[in-house]
């Protein structure tokens, strides 16, 4: 009777066990035995890309940025549009047209991946890697990367147009946007320092260094020699989000907000009299604070309703949904 009672025990607790990862547990293992050199080609890959040109990190962090407010992280963004089809994607919204990059190292990763583990891999789980591995390689952060979401058939262009929050956000839309994805505020403070790499186009900041009170005036007037008052002239010119280290991963553009020198609007806001204040202040003298609460901030971001189990799919192609 008890050898009987302990079978069934087991048989419950492998049921159970079965039914989480059924019900959309991601896990740091979950390609360990189905593709266990899946991690190796992603950093090769991005390491290759980098090397290419460094602006490279900070696009492929902020594909997954763009990727998970729209839908959770399912890979939507990377969807093409199919004309024939009425299929409408979200690659033209106003956050992501002319502005996100990355979509050929996606492909190039995935087309790698497939080669060695075919069917296997999805490219939301991709996108999250690269992200992680962009950070890293740039002098950030690393973390293990929960794993095992599964790819959208839909996109929506109308969320990518609604909830990425704007350049021009003020605190309380920031605060709102992150919230309503069930990120805190000190995880938007700490996501915000992906700004510490990138950059970003005139149109973009214009009316910060022209109009905003809360900039030091000598950097105002060094981002307005190559940005024009005038709309339309110069809007695709390029300025480093963080002019002290524009291609390292680290804590300056905290210490950017400390003396006003915040390129976009809603990155001032962070540092203006606000409930963020504090918090930046910590982040622009600990960077070791800011490094931890940035790659637990990822994590939680990568949790934004990843499709697992039997939703969604693994795509072929990370730019069109499967035929069959």
């Amino acid at each position: 009777m008890a050898s009987r009672r302990s079978s069934w025990h087991c048989c419950l607790l492998a049921f159970f066990l079965l039914s989480s990862a059924a019900c959309g547990q991601l896990s740091t293992t979950f390609y360990a035995a189905s593709c266990p050199t899946l991690q190796l080609v992603v950093r090769a890959t991005v390491l290759s890309a980098l090397l290419a040109e460094r602006r490279m990190g900070a696009s492929l962090v902020r594909l997954f940025f763009h990727d998970c407010f729209v839908q959770g992280c399912d890979a939507s963004i990377l969807l093409d549009d199919v004309p024939a089809t009425s299929f409408v994607g979200e690659k033209t919204a106003f956050p992501n047209v002319n502005s996100v990059r990355g979509y050929d190292v996606i492909d190039q990763i995935k087309r790698s991946v497939e080669l060695l583990c075919p069917g296997v891999v999805s490219c939301a789980d991709i996108v999250a890697l690269a992200a992680r591995d962009s950070t890293a390689l740039l002098g950030g952060p690393s973390w293990e990367v929960p794993l095992g979401r599964r790819d959208s058939t839909t996109a929506s262009l109308s969320a990518a147009n609604s909830d990425l929050p704007a350049p021009s956000s003020d605190l309380a839309t920031l605060v709102a946007r992150f919230g309503s994805k069930g990120l805190s505020p000190r995880d938007m403070t700490a996501l915000s320092g992906a700004h510490t790499i990138g950059f970003s186009q005139c149109a973009n900041f214009r009316d910060r260094i022209y109009n905003d009170t809360n900039i030091d005036p000598a950097f105002a007037a060094l981002r307005r020699g190559g940005c024009p008052a005038a709309p339309g002239s110069g809007d695709t010119s390029l300025a480093p989000l963080d002019a002290l280290t524009q291609n390292v991963f680290d804590n300056a553009y905290y210490r950017n907000l400390l003396a006003q020198r915040g390129l976009l609007h809603s990155d001032q806001v962070l540092f203006n009299g606000g409930s963020q204040d504090a918090l930046v202040q910590q982040y622009s003298s600990n960077p070791a604070l800011f490094a931890a609460d940035f790659a637990a901030a990822m994590i939680k971001m990568g949790n934004i309703k990843p499709l697992t189990g039997a939703a969604g799919q693994i795509r072929r192609s990370c730019r069109a949904v499967n035929s069959s």
